[in-house]
């Protein structure tokens, strides 16, 4: 298996903006989904947001309204558009490719279930 690659995380200010980007490198099962995950130091890795092959998406309900997750299949490059960003979204994170279910329940997929791991990019936001 080919690990996805990310890129894109960085430091920025309260109500500051990144977009992570995720190289998948490989093709999925279109009844597959893609996701991004997030750790916190002392933390659980969290749900962020998933998407499927017909751009159907789902997110946590933390970041409803400032994230935008999107997948451009010319490029097999998963995106995470993160706006008005918050010190309590500073975490390490983690695409995730070949989820074996719906954006419904990809967000609550264990890790060991989750296809495909990227190796995470740090989010930090300050005050």
């Amino acid at each position: 298996q080919v690990r996805p690659v990310e890129s894109g995380g960085g430091s920025v200010q309260a109500g500051g903006s990144l977009r992570l980007s995720c190289a998948l490198l490989e093709n999925t099962y279109s009844s597959y989904s893609d996701a991004w995950f997030r750790q916190a130091p002392g933390k659980e890795r969290e749900g962020v947001a998933a998407i499927n092959s017909d751009g159907r998406t789902e997110y946590t309900d933390s970041v409803k309204g400032r994230f935008t997750i999107s997948k451009d299949n010319a490029k097999n490059t998963l995106y995470l558009e993160m706006n008005n960003l918050k010190p309590e979204d500073t975490a390490m994170y983690y695409c995730a490719a070949d989820l074996p279910t719906g954006v419904e329940t990809a967000l609550l997929l264990p890790a060991t279930d989750v296809g495909r791991w990227g190796q995470g990019t740090q989010v930090t936001v300050s005050t």
